[in-house]
């Protein structure tokens, strides 16, 4: 099996056995590096010895976080298994859903690993870990990631973000996410950066939190900004926050200037995506206050931008099913429509969409949403089209100015059969717990 991962992790424990590794903020139970070596050690010898050995299977699992979610991540590694971790809320049926989807050996129900029929086994030592992600399908698309690549991924956004084992982060988005394994869960295990574990994402629990346990890293998503920067939290809750950093989705700037005037402290776009782990980052915090940018590219990323789109190439992006190579290394085209400017900036200009057909003409989702994102006064858009065969154009758009404005606006430079005809104007976009915009949602909202 492979050892990189587990090879830093012991790195992390010769440093730091003693110290606390994950602090339950409100409960205020402590786990110590060593204690949570010993967790994983206890959890795969009992789980071998009921199922046999697990080494090459891959371990679905859906838990909070915790000392117990980085217990069974642990005791899968150690057993020589892979990690697939879900969504905490994901319902057990889901669960089960998503497992037999991708063919994964075992179901973790909370008491004991559930085998599974029809189950591949993955006999590349080097594999650690399976992210399942939709993307345009909807079904779930697994992607396998090596030691080297997620190390690769928490390695660039420590050294970008000049995470120390000094820090304390603050665990409030899931850890078995991608924007959670590379800055709380890897940094952890691998660099020894302890985390305290938020129980719900609410401003004044946050502040509570803050000023037990003094956490010093905040990486959230822009709801979560946007919350506290509009709650009656005072100024001085978060005074041992150095780093506040926002991703899953385009933080407006409206909310980074709220929060900065109320706190002092400016928050840093991040930028990533599931196949390559981050990808840029605002150093200063300057960018993201304007809505100018999210950043430059993280340390060890390549960028550059075919036909609207980027090509990211690390370390970190997956190889495996991935025919996109340059070298040993694997690139990736997310599918974001962006520009990289003269100082290495990288301006995302929306998503590109789906092309379809209305009345007979074609139109591009996703051109339609970055025109209406040049507007001003628009924070954020979606852009769908209703099912049927006689589809109706729609958008739901997070502005303060009305709908008849933007129609207006729109029409001065867009065909009049790109327009939307259904409009939704909201406060902001809605996000599932992943902090993605939440499109089910706006579509029964734009469609019913």
């Amino acid at each position: 099996m492979s050892r990189e991962l587990l090879d830093a992790w012991k790195a992390t424990l010769r440093r730091r056995r003693g110290d606390p590794a994950v602090i339950e903020a409100a409960s205020g139970r402590v786990t110590t590096f060593g204690e949570l070596e010993a967790l994983a050690q206890a959890w795969r010898a009992v789980q071998s010895a009921a199922v046999g050995p697990l080494a090459g299977h891959t371990v679905v699992f859906a838990l909070p976080n915790g000392a117990e979610w980085l217990q069974v991540f642990l005791g899968t590694l150690h057993a020589g298994a892979i990690a697939v971790p879900l969504d905490p809320g994901e319902p057990p049926a889901a669960q089960r859903t998503l497992a037999m989807a991708v063919r994964a050996g075992f179901l973790w129900d909370g008491a004991g690993l559930v085998a599974l029929e029809g189950a591949r086994r993955l006999r590349d030592p080097s594999l650690c870990l399976v992210k399942l992600t939709s993307g345009s399908t909807g079904r779930p698309r697994p992607l396998l990631f090596t030691d080297a690549q997620m190390l690769a991924d928490s390695r660039q956004i420590r050294r970008t973000m000049a995470l120390t084992g000094r820090d304390l982060n603050y665990a409030v988005i899931p850890l078995g996410h991608s924007y959670g394994l590379g800055n709380l869960t890897l940094p952890l295990l691998a660099h020894g950066v302890a985390m305290a574990v938020g129980s719900v994402p609410l401003p004044h629990v946050i502040a509570g939190d803050f000023a037990r346990w003094r956490p010093t890293v905040l990486p959230a998503v822009p709801t979560i900004f946007r919350g506290l920067a509009e709650s009656s939290v005072a100024a001085a809750a978060l005074r041992s926050l150095r780093l506040a950093i926002s991703a899953g989705a385009p933080l407006p700037p409206e909310t980074a200037q709220a929060f900065a005037r109320r706190f002092r402290r400016r928050i840093h776009s991040f930028y990533g995506s599931s196949e390559t782990g981050g990808i840029s980052y605002d150093r200063t915090g300057t960018a993201t206050l304007a809505g100018r940018s999210v950043g430059r590219p993280l340390s060890g990323v390549r960028l550059r931008v075919s036909r609207g789109r980027l090509r990211v190439c690390s370390a970190a992006v997956f190889t495996h099913g991935n025919p996109r190579r340059a070298g040993a290394l694997g690139w990736w085209s997310p599918p974001d429509l962006a520009e990289v400017a003269a100082n290495g900036e990288v301006r995302l200009l929306g998503r590109r969409g789906a092309v379809v057909k209305i009345a007979g003409r074609r139109v591009n989702l996703g051109e339609i949403a970055a025109r209406l994102r040049r507007l001003p006064g628009v924070r954020d858009v979606w852009v769908g089209v209703s099912e049927g065969t006689e589809g109706v154009l729609g958008a739901a758009v997070a502005a303060d100015r009305p709908a008849a404005d933007l129609r207006a606006a729109l029409r001065a430079d867009t065909a009049p059969w790109k327009v939307p005809k259904r409009w939704l104007l909201v406060p902001e976009l809605p996000v599932n717990a992943r902090g993605k915009t939440d499109t089910a949602s706006l579509r029964r909202r734009l469609f019913a």
